[in-house]
């Protein structure tokens, strides 16, 4: 039907005369740099990164970033599968992270790695030296479950020469001291220290100190750190004294549990608190 009114044709035929309306698509954030990316290409010769792409085009995930660190990923070093064993083989077969005693799996271990003993058994430790950040933890229910024996004739079980932990063990010393603490922070949780009774018990003491207090004005990082033994819950039996100092460390922070058959102590050795 002709009209001599444009308007009323372009109202009567709308479908005829008016433009589709075209779908915007939403662009993903990964793809907004594909136009510039096509011009820099286009620019270059044209010339795709990967074959099989159009010209001046990159693949998308070349534009993506890489994801900040998961704080849950932090705890991956501390979960159990990844920890080195220390137990008695059934079979000539060698297991990975698997050691048959302490000093061998004390010798592959990294800073930071945790050494899990298996419970069940009697294991002989004499003058260990400890000199990197590690975790030793007995693998039974009660410290009884776990036994570090150090044998006459030795100074001590195990020598701690940077900053440690040791949870649900049980150490026994005949003749000596059970931990020697020379340097770093040491951390007992639940232990049983025990030095056999002997007539020279005068000379056993379950834990010695010899560290020296840190320097505040001096440069190394390592003495500013700082030293001292914290104790959680551990009973300590026989010796000539739960702990011997002889270095500037001084026992404080003193407390204990009296139970029926056993006395669990909470204490440390560290700074000398100067009085006010």
């Amino acid at each position: 039907k002709k009209s001599g009114r444009v308007g009323r044709d372009i109202v009567s035929c709308p479908r005829a005369l008016v433009r589709p309306r075209q779908r915007r698509h939403r662009i993903p954030p990964w793809r907004k740099g594909d136009g510039e990316a096509a011009a820099r290409g286009g620019a270059l010769g044209g010339g795709a990164g990967v074959a099989g792409e159009r010209p001046g085009r990159r693949l998308p995930h070349a534009y993506l970033q890489l994801p900040q660190p998961d704080p849950r990923w932090r705890f991956l070093a501390c979960h159990p599968r990844l920890w080195l064993r220390v137990e008695r083989p059934l079979r000539n077969v060698k297991e990975p992270g698997v050691y048959p005693n302490l000093e061998a799996a004390i010798s592959a271990a990294r800073p930071g790695d945790t050494i899990l003993i298996a419970a069940g058994g009697t294991y002989l430790a004499c003058n260990i030296q400890i000199k990197k950040p590690l975790c030793i933890i007995g693998g039974g229910e009660l410290p009884d479950d776990t036994v570090l024996t150090c044998s006459r004739g030795s100074d001590n079980a195990l020598e701690f020469l940077s900053t440690c932990k040791i949870a649900n063990l049980t150490i026994k010393a005949e003749l000596g001291c059970c931990l020697l603490h020379r340097s770093g922070k040491l951390t007992i949780q639940e232990c049983l220290l025990q030095c056999e009774p002997n007539p020279l018990d005068y000379l056993s003491f379950p834990i010695v100190s010899t560290a020296i207090e840190y320097n505040p004005l001096s440069s190394s990082l390592k003495e500013q750190q700082g030293h001292g033994v914290t104790v959680v819950r551990t009973r300590i039996e026989g010796g000539a004294k739960a702990v011997r100092t002889n270095g500037t460390l001084a026992l404080q922070r003193v407390r204990a549990i009296y139970a029926r058959r056993s006395v669990f102590f909470w204490f440390e050795v560290g700074e000398k608190l100067e009085p006010l």
